[in-house]
């Protein structure tokens, strides 16, 4: 009985790791900007600061990984070595000062070891390159809205994107993408009329959350065209759940297009509320 129990547990446990590479394979081979069922690791990366968060992330588990296997061989050291059976007269001290150098000294080294690259990150996350376009994207209860200020004979139009609960992938769409040229520096200025809400884009690597009253800015350059896809991350009220962000990136040449299509689709007047959707 207890063979049979042994051999079905067995087959249980080959299968679930079979279903893991198979979902890891599936992450892996999936489009990028697109989350795929049971997907456990990042959105393929198309920014080179997601590139660097991913990297930074990897490290760090290795890291801890093999801090774990140094305490978990420690822990198993004593058991073996200081047990009453083999240790029958315990020592008697106190204190090492050896040691007691050594868990402190070593800590300090790896938390070091941590921090330049991740304050190297931080930084190239917060200071903000001449932009090439400039979006700013709105919060409400529950949809975004983004403006795009006038430059030239460009932009001057604002529109909302609200969710399409009929496109795929489900609760990831919207009616109106928000549209950049591919290999520019984007500048997104986040702000919200209401309550706390949260723009984020996990194949950018960037979040940052839409303060009412306030005005938050975050940047990326993405590195190839597509469509891209992410999610209100702050849990901002009933329909949280439902404020998809989708990002389209394009050639220089169609966002031209997009942007002279945009300021007849997308009309205005002088204060910049929206007047009219278009035809």
């Amino acid at each position: 009985m207890r063979t049979v129990q042994a051999k079905h547990r067995s087959q249980w446990g080959l299968a679930a790791i079979g279903a893991l590479l198979v979902t890891s394979t599936a992450a892996f081979a999936a489009e990028p900007g697109v989350p795929v069922p049971w997907q456990m690791g990042r959105q393929t990366p198309v920014t080179a600061e997601a590139l660097d968060l991913m990297n930074f992330e990897h490290v760090l588990h290795w890291l801890a990984f093999a801090i774990s296997l140094f305490v978990l061989g420690l822990l198993l050291y004593c058991v073996y070595r200081f047990n009453e059976k083999a240790n029958p007269t315990p020592s008697r001290t106190t204190h090492n000062t050896a040691i007691e150098i050594a868990w402190t000294i070593i800590p300090v080294l790896i938390l070091v070891g941590v921090a330049i690259p991740s304050f190297r990150t931080l930084r190239t996350q917060l200071i903000i390159p001449t932009a090439d376009v400039t979006v700013k994207a709105t919060g409400h209860a529950w949809y975004w809205s983004y403006d795009y200020p006038k430059a030239g004979e460009d932009g001057g139009f604002t529109f909302d994107a609200n969710i399409d609960e009929e496109k795929e992938p489900k609760l990831l769409q919207t009616d109106n993408e928000m549209v950049v040229p591919v290999n520019k520096v984007v500048k997104v200025q986040v702000t919200s009329t209401d309550v706390i809400h949260s723009w984020a884009m996990p194949s950018f690597g960037g979040k940052v959350d839409a303060i009412p009253g306030r005005l938050n800015e975050l940047w990326f350059k993405a590195d190839r065209e597509g469509v891209y896809h992410g999610q209100c991350s702050e849990l901002c009220g009933m329909r949280h759940a439902y404020m998809p962000i989708v990002v389209k990136v394009v050639s220089d040449q169609a966002y031209a297009e997009w942007l002279k299509e945009a300021k007849t689709k997308f009309a205005a007047i002088d204060d910049g509320s929206k007047l009219a959707a278009a035809k």
